[in-house]
């Protein structure tokens, strides 16, 4: 399972590099289920595609982020950028019949002529009939319906399931779906798929681990990007500024509700270690293995080591609402999608997964080398 979060999900490449190393060459991904939700998505339609052959999904994985820039995922040149915001500006004047078009911070038509260039969906199919991959699930919101959709493609025996505010619907999936789950709110436009509208899987999100249980996964490793300086409290002296609030409903979208989720998890876990085996079943609930991956550094304190990276153009329009090197916000470490910052977090990824290495080997039980 694989979170969003933008430029960060480069974390994710590092962790599954560092597994990879360990792992038999010539085999397929360890995974039998991929989930993920907005840039967690299009790293898990990758793996997807190359479910055949877990080393070389990773690599080019790794390549495709290692030689990254901002301009090919959104437009970033100056001209484009006074260009969007004067058409947002005038679509803002007129109404809502006239202008229909979806309005947006940042135009990222870009990411779409990217993920038609590296993505062959054709390939997931193939992987599924084969046996390599189980089934492949995006997350997306609908502001339709203020709904958690998850378009999943899967085995035949998988069915659709609704659940309170959520649901699972098969799909044959494509560009649109993933970019339908990366498109944060207001940052970038949100996708019609059908007669609907959606926006970034992160913001109805109430049971991220709803998705992976539904298409049958008994153990769930999750590679979530929330930054340990969440926890660390912090003394204000003026209240706080608009990048810094901000930067918390990002954090907030991206990150909370997988935690409340894991601590349900944790409990239903618990009340069913009670529970005679015999009775379990009336119960309709099984005991799930998790295993979490996050990062051990501060991302944001580490995007601000490379926030001269970003297009002049981004800089200033992060700088109208208060954001600069400086600042105490997480912005910078969603849109930073340069290679230097990439490359680092693909680093930091690689090297928390070293260190849990005996855990990870312990929970994929297969013998790492």
């Amino acid at each position: 399972m694989l979170g969003g979060g933008g430029a960060r999900a480069a974390y994710q490449v590092g962790v599954l590099k560092a597994l990879v190393q360990h792992y038999p060459r010539n085999h397929a991904i360890p995974f039998s289920i991929i989930c993920g939700t907005s840039a967690g998505a299009i790293n898990g339609t990758a793996m997807a595609t190359h479910a055949s052959c877990f080393h070389l999904g990773v690599k080019k994985l790794e390549w495709i982020w290692q030689h990254l820039d901002t301009s090919r995922i959104y437009h970033s040149s100056i001209p484009h950028v006074l260009r969007h915001l004067l058409a947002i500006l005038l679509k803002g004047m007129q109404t809502d019949l006239a202008s229909t078009d979806a309005g947006s911070l940042l135009d990222n038509d870009p990411l779409r002529h990217l993920l038609n260039e590296l993505i062959n969906f054709e390939r997931i199919d193939r992987n599924i009939q084969n046996g390599y991959l189980k089934a492949l699930s995006i997350d997306t919101s609908c502001y339709n319906t203020s709904h958690s959709v998850s378009f999943f493609q899967g085995q035949d025996n998988i069915s659709n399931w609704q659940r309170a505010r959520r649901s699972g619907v098969r799909s044959r999936l494509n560009t649109e779906h993933l970019m339908a789950s990366a498109a944060i709110p207001l940052v970038f436009p949100s996708i019609k798929l059908g007669k609907w509208y959606y926006g970034d899987g992160s913001v109805h999100q109430l049971a991220p681990l709803s998705c992976p249980i539904h298409l049958g996964a008994e153990r769930i490793m999750v590679i979530n990007l929330e930054s340990p300086h969440k926890h660390l409290p912090k003394e204000l002296e003026y209240h706080p500024k608009t990048a810094t609030v901000a930067g918390h409903l990002l954090d907030t979208i991206f990150s909370d509700t997988l935690n409340s989720d894991m601590e349900r998890l944790t409990r239903i876990n618990g009340t069913l270690s009670l529970i005679p085996e015999a009775k379990r079943q009336t119960a309709e609930l099984r005991h799930i293995e998790t295993l979490v991956m996050k990062p051990s550094e501060d991302l944001s304190d580490l995007a601000k080591r490379y926030y001269m990276d970003l297009p002049f153009a981004i800089r200033r329009l992060l700088g109208l609402i208060g954001i600069n090197s400086q600042s105490e916000s997480s912005i910078v470490s969603y849109l930073l999608f340069e290679k230097s910052f990439t490359s680092a977090l693909i680093d930091l990824g690689f090297r928390d997964a070293q260190r849990q290495m005996d855990q990870l080997q312990s929970f994929f039980q297969f013998p790492l080398r």
